[in-house]
């Protein structure tokens, strides 16, 4: 079992790779889709392991890796670096939802059974990736119309677009979500390395 005093060190790390993974999932994994706007939107899992980490780590932790991953993703893509700040805020808001859902009301690091653990895992994931469905075409249309001085109607086409493949993207994480995170959570739990979040 983690001691208290390794516990921020392992979690500091498991965040770096948290982040790691969703750089690596939007960087390497994504199927770019370009907008009638100009703009791009992509077909990816990386907010998958934003969520992930919410779940092993807590909801700060979570949207830390996927802030991170995704706005250092969109940074170093010339087709994506003027997201980069809306990504960041964006992705540490999944994060900090799917962590509020998972530790705040379900207490899932407790001990429950595999369908309680199924059940609210998949409500974390629905929250925190529904809010970004959400949220993600109307922080962007605000963004790109009112901050980078995009045109009306092209911000609306761009803001259609990134609304239906960002549903897509979300149906997709929140199964990658789960599966994994069943798969894991006994895996860590015999090693010693599960994480009880408050």
């Amino acid at each position: 079992m983690i001691n208290e005093k390794n516990e921020k060190v392992y979690k500091i790390v498991l965040t770096a790779l948290m982040a790691a993974l969703c750089y690596v999932a939007f960087t390497f994994l994504k199927i770019p889709i370009p907008t009638f706007g100009g703009d791009m939107v992509a077909l990816h899992i990386g907010n998958a392991f934003c969520v992930l980490a919410a779940l092993l780590l807590g909801g700060f932790y979570g949207g830390l890796a996927g802030s991170l991953g995704m706005t250092i993703a969109d940074i170093l893509d010339p087709a994506y670096i003027t997201s980069a700040p809306k990504t960041f805020i964006l992705k540490l808001c999944i994060g900090l939802i799917a962590g509020l859902v998972a530790h705040k009301i379900a207490h899932i690091t407790e001990d429950h059974d595999a369908k309680y653990v199924f059940k609210w895992s998949l409500l974390a994931s629905i929250a925190g990736l529904g809010f970004n469905v959400i949220m993600d075409p109307i922080v962007g249309f605000f963004y790109k119309n009112y901050i980078l001085g995009v045109e009306s109607s092209a911000t609306k086409i761009m803001s259609t677009w990134a609304a239906g493949v960002t549903f897509i993207n979300a149906v997709a994480g929140t199964i990658v979500v789960v599966v994994v995170y069943a798969a894991v959570r006994p895996v860590l739990k015999k090693a010693g390395l599960f994480f009880h979040i408050k």
